[in-house]
């Protein structure tokens, strides 16, 4: 089926609104919010939208709507943060377990992966908080390490399929070592799965950060966070519903977005994918 007669990725153009969104919200909380997200005014507290502020405010009389513009950007910088270290250190490592894919470094790594992946984020950000201390840094390493085996072992299968090639064994034959091949033309031509997979990635960092925040683990008060935010709106649920219901759409918001832009991507960036089947 020609390029022209497939249907509009009409998915990806969806996350891409949606995330761009979130990113204009998240950069604009940077210079500017409607009111000091940490400005307790108990006199307005538990005030639904509109009467106090565009989206109302919490127990502490603090305004939603800055709270939840300054939580995109802290979601937002964790998530990337996280995904940049394990999209970095795993491609990497599966591109140097592709080179000698029955050396006992692979070995030793792919069993490390298995390991890693029996240990999920947030009991890795448990550990991490009873030696450093909860905060920035310890979800963003819980989380990066988490990633860390997902890449490694899609860089290693889509690598592994490259150097059975022919044109890899041409650059054998000119004299190119396993390093320069690698990078000159085994890793360009595993961008794609690695492209899709850090934009689903990505959602899943930010459903993992709203958890740690949720127990505790992300960054510390007063840090606005949507995770925390849904923990604090636990016992307001029956009188101010709107205290979990706006972090909680703003979290599932990001997650569909990035999950959008994942399944857009390849079926735009993979040559075989074709409608119908």
């Amino acid at each position: 089926m020609s390029a022209s007669t497939r249907k509009r990725p009409l998915g990806l153009i969806a996350g891409l609104v949606l995330i761009g969104l979130l990113l204009a919200v998240a950069l604009l909380s940077l210079v500017w919010t409607p009111a000091s997200p940490t400005k307790m005014q108990i006199l307005l507290k538990l005030k639904p939208p509109l009467v106090a502020g565009l989206l109302g405010t919490d127990q502490y009389g603090r305004d939603i709507a800055s709270l939840l513009m300054v939580g995109a950007w802290n979601s937002l910088s964790i998530a990337f943060l996280s995904v940049l270290i394990g999209a970095g250190v795993g491609t990497a490592l599966g591109l140097a377990c592709a080179i000698k894919r029955a050396g006992i470094f692979a070995t030793l790594v792919l069993r490390g992966c298995d390991v890693l992946f029996a240990i999920p984020p947030i009991l890795s950000a448990m550990m991490l908080g009873a030696f450093i201390g909860p905060g920035r840094f310890t979800a963003i390493i819980a989380i990066g390490v988490f990633m860390i085996p997902v890449f490694t072992r899609i860089a290693f299968a889509a690598a592994s399929r490259i150097w059975a090639r022919d044109y890899i064994m041409a650059a054998r034959a000119c004299g190119k070592g396993a390093a320069r091949i690698s990078i000159e033309h085994v890793a360009p031509n595993i961008a794609t799965p690695i492209l899709v997979q850090v934009t689903i990635q990505l959602g899943l960092a930010i459903l993992t950060e709203a958890g740690l925040s949720f127990l505790g683990l992300g960054l510390p008060p007063p840090a606005p966070t949507w995770g925390r935010m849904l923990a604090e709106a636990q016992t307001f649920l029956r009188p101010a519903p709107w205290l979990a219901l706006l972090p909680g759409l703003a979290i599932a918001l990001s997650v569909l977005g990035f999950n959008l832009i994942g399944d857009g991507f390849r079926d735009l960036l993979d040559p075989k994918a074709e409608t119908g089947r």
